[in-house]
């Protein structure tokens, strides 16, 4: 959305304090905004119990007028308003703002408006009146979401990388289709810190020569629109190997978002559905979640069924909130790219000790991918990784190579 081309609005004696963020402290900064002073008072008294540090609107044009002028790490707003509602705020935030948080609070909660808050990306949609308690969790698992986005944005820009090739659609097609007879899975084992076995990943190989490795097959079955079928072939494949897995073991597979948008995910008794509860399914961050509108329905289906949901790649994916805040995963994968090296990068290192601690707030388990020396499982195991993967412990093989000890 492009910036609105009115000019800026200007103080005049409505209420509002705008204190300094203290971000130095490690305080995190909430934007309070509702019409009704009483209301904002309370609000602020709350959620400056719990340790965030506040600066509250009694108008909408005030609130902008701040937004302009500081970063919050979360916008907290009444949807009822004089001159502008809370939905116009969001939207008009957008332009200023892409990842800031914003939880929408109403006392006459309709469907329109819901959706219109979602579509324009709110985090939450509480209806008034609202406990004390759900406030400040609502706000602090806000605030969470909105530090990952940040530092998800961070690792973009430090380790951004592009790619594209192109070639002849009909001999892509013949390509692609061999890939697919020849296409078996290899497994690398995902391990604990004192290298207990945890599971494995399925990844795709295929002996078709003019796609050499599996990032051209992917981008193969992209520019082909073939991601079903891609899909399906690889879900069927690791199903078929995992039978001789080792009790206990988890199975991690990798999907395409758009592959959330094939039926027979959903079948209970396919490959893959027949073995579900040992199932986890990674979903990359290399891919943008809005190409799915429904996603969180979908996820909870899959849950439902079993399955276990894990974000792969973080650090080198789409930034932003939509990720975490529509998949809520029990996993994520730290992308290789920071765990190279981490030992030697001070900002590398940050980057994974401060994601780690995130995530283990919120209860979710991350696995350091690509530890190759034993100085990066070191650091990996330092930083708080629970799980670990990489050349380190075993390269991906047919099933199921052995796991070094030492």
């Amino acid at each position: 959305m492009p910036k609105t081309t009115e000019r800026p609005p200007t103080r005049d004696t409505v209420a509002i304090s705008v204190p300094a963020r203290a971000t130095a402290a490690g305080k995190r900064s909430v934007l309070v905004v509702d019409d009704e002073a009483p209301i904002c008072r309370a609000l602020e008294r709350v959620l400056r119990a719990a340790g965030f540090v506040v600066t509250s609107a009694t108008d909408p044009m005030q609130a902008l007028d701040a937004i302009m002028h500081q970063p919050f790490d979360v916008v907290l707003s009444d949807v009822m308003m004089p001159k502008m509602s809370g939905v116009d705020l969001l939207r008009v935030l957008r332009a200023y703002d892409l990842d800031v948080p914003v939880i929408l609070m109403t006392g006459n909660p309709t469907v329109d408006t819901a959706a219109e808050a979602v579509q324009l990306g709110a985090l939450q949609y509480l209806p008034k009146p609202v406990p004390n308690d759900v406030i400040v969790a609502a706000v602090e698992r806000a605030s969470r979401l909105h530090q990952i986005a940040v530092m998800k944005r961070e690792a973009m820009n430090l380790l951004a990388e592009s790619e594209a090739h192109a070639r002849n659609k009909a001999s892509l097609e013949e390509s692609f289709e061999r890939a697919l007879a020849t296409m078996w899975m290899a497994f690398q084992p995902i391990v604990g810190p004192e290298g207990r076995l945890y599971g494995y990943e399925a990844l795709l190989r295929s002996n078709e020569s003019s796609l050499p490795h599996p990032g051209a097959v992917l981008d193969a079955a992209d520019e082909l629109g073939r991601h079903e079928d891609l899909g399906r072939r690889v879900r069927a494949l690791s199903a078929e190997a995992f039978s001789a897995a080792p009790a206990g073991s988890a199975l991690f597979v990798n999907l395409h978002v758009r592959d959330l948008l094939d039926k027979e995910l959903y079948e209970g008794d396919s490959p893959l559905g027949r073995i579900s509860n040992r199932v986890i399914l990674e979903i990359t961050e290399r891919a943008a979640m809005d190409t799915v509108k429904d996603i969180g329905a979908r996820i909870a289906v899959l849950r439902y069924q079993g399955y276990r949901i894990a974000i792969d790649d973080l650090g080198a994916g789409y930034a932003g909130l939509s990720s975490f805040a529509a998949l809520e995963p029990e996993i994520v994968k730290l992308d290789m790219s920071l765990v190279r090296n981490a030992h030697e990068s001070p900002v590398r290192r940050q980057l994974v000790e401060s994601m780690t601690t995130l995530c283990k707030a919120m209860n979710i388990e991350v696995v350091a991918e690509g530890v190759e020396t034993a100085e990066e499982r070191a650091c990996m195991v330092q930083a708080g990784c629970t799980l670990l993967q990489g050349y380190w412990f075993a390269k991906p093989g047919p099933p199921f190579p052995a796991i070094r000890r030492d």
